[in-house]
């Protein structure tokens, strides 16, 4: 269902658009992602409404039997500096994550909460794994959910589709970053 309406309070979190993602394999480009991400940033700013960039510092433990992005060893040094275009801003909220999510373990909730935040817009990469463990925890948490499909990618397009066909459908509106920045009037 296309984006009918976003709440006076609403927030844009953009999840792990940082340098140690956006130069994975994807499935869309990601210079395409950020650019949309940038756009809806820079769209939500100048309404006054919150920017909220996450970025992944490190993965949670526990054993898994696919390996991870980080192959057991360090990260590079700037892997999780947010992606320049970004235009990253003082005011911005910057919420740094060790999971898949951007709420668990984070004081997400709260700087929302704090700031009479009622609908969150998410873009990202990647789709079924950031985006949508954030989405699913933002539409547990009561938000109003809206998700702006063409501002995010994955590195597996079965996987992208189903959280674009099949979950995200559940838990909110979707539409493209033009449509949501329409929305804001």
């Amino acid at each position: 269902m296309p984006a009918t309406t976003l709440d006076p309070n609403t927030a844009l979190v953009l999840v792990d658009l940082q340098k140690g993602i956006t130069g994975l394999p994807t499935v869309h480009p990601t210079a395409e992602v950020v650019e949309r991400g940038a756009r809806l940033a820079a769209a939500f700013r100048k309404r006054g409404l919150p920017v909220v960039l996450v970025r992944v510092v490190a993965g949670a433990p526990g054993r898994t039997e696919a390996q991870r992005g980080g192959g057991g060893g360090e990260f590079p040094a700037d892997f999780a500096d947010l992606a320049p275009e970004l235009g990253r801003e003082d005011g911005d909220i910057v919420v740094t994550k060790h999971t898949w999510g951007a709420f668990h373990g984070t004081d997400l909730d709260l700087q929302l909460r704090r700031r009479g935040v009622t609908q969150v817009v998410l873009g990202g990469i990647a789709t079924s794994i950031g985006v949508e463990s954030t989405a699913r925890a933002a539409y547990a948490h009561g938000y109003h959910v809206t998700l702006a499909t063409d501002a995010m990618t994955d590195m597996d397009a079965e996987a992208h589709r189903n959280s674009v066909e099949k979950i995200f459908p559940r838990l909110g509106e979707t539409d493209s970053a033009d449509a949501i920045i329409g929305l804001l009037g």
